[in-house]
């Protein structure tokens, strides 16, 4: 892993970066820009109770992408349900009559999320280099 900057806690020494995608209820396209901007605000202050870090943070009507890093004990189902409850509750409450155009019931985001771990080597260059090392 050279010219890679690593984190190291107590016992471990990591980089782990995530690409979460977060999609509408019904991929409604309810995002505005002020909108997105204070999910960006969210993110970020969930982030930094999580010690995670936000990398990127950008999104469309219907759907947010957010690229951060996270220390190995973070659970991330955890970290991504309560980002999708905080930032649907405040948004619902600081921009209610704009989402109420869309929504009837307390809905902002789908249940589902994708996240992937992003960055780092290439898996064919990690396996070259596992096969490269000495056998015993």
């Amino acid at each position: 892993m050279k010219n890679q900057e690593l984190d190291a806690s107590f016992h471990a020494v990591y980089k782990l970066t995530y690409h979460l995608v977060m999609v509408t209820k019904y991929r409604k396209k309810v995002i505005t820009k002020e909108i997105l901007s204070r999910i960006k605000e969210i993110t970020s202050c969930l982030f930094s109770k999580y010690e995670c870090i936000l990398i990127e943070f950008s999104g469309e009507e219907d759907h947010v992408h957010i690229l951060f890093q996270a220390h190995p004990a973070i659970k991330l189902s955890v970290l991504v349900s309560n980002l999708k409850t905080v930032s649907s509750r405040r948004v619902r409450k600081e921009f209610k009559d704009h989402v109420l155009k869309y929504y009837w019931k307390p809905y902002f985001w789908s249940r589902s999320y994708f996240i992937v771990s992003a960055g780092g080597a290439p898996l064919s260059v990690i396996k070259q280099y596992i096969k490269s090392q000495k056998k015993l």
